[in-house]
């Protein structure tokens, strides 16, 4: 199995926000050279499957990589995981379907065909 890494909230759901390109300014006087084509960031792949799968069902070592990769990683990128995975009906009663919600998504991972897995703990 693949080790599993994080994908941003968005972009694990199709929320995906582009950065903003900052090109440097041009000295006062000085003509601006014209800036390129902006590249269009890829669309991810449509969501064509959802797997919930519970922590406890991974190898013990991928269960620590995700456990590392979520404490690094800030309450609000969580948070806006959650609120993309609740926002989102096939997410959402994939979810319901096992008895879970999205308070309990740690993370997402989406491969280049759609298929979405989503990793849950459950509280308590």
């Amino acid at each position: 199995m693949r080790m599993i890494t994080i994908l941003a909230a968005g972009s694990a759901l199709a929320f995906a926000m582009a950065a903003n390109a900052q090109t440097p300014s041009a000295a006062p006087g000085q003509p601006r050279a014209p800036a390129a084509a902006p590249q269009v960031p890829s669309a991810p792949p449509a969501i064509q499957s959802v797997d919930v799968v519970d922590i406890t069902e991974l190898p013990e070592e991928t269960q620590t990589q995700i456990t590392q990769v979520v404490a690094q990683r800030g309450d609000e990128q969580l948070q806006r995981l959650r609120t993309a995975v609740d926002a989102n009906l096939m997410l959402k009663s994939a979810l319901q379907s096992k008895g879970l919600s999205a308070t309990h998504v740690l993370m997402a991972q989406m491969n280049e065909n759609g298929a979405l897995t989503l990793v849950t703990k459950r509280t308590g």
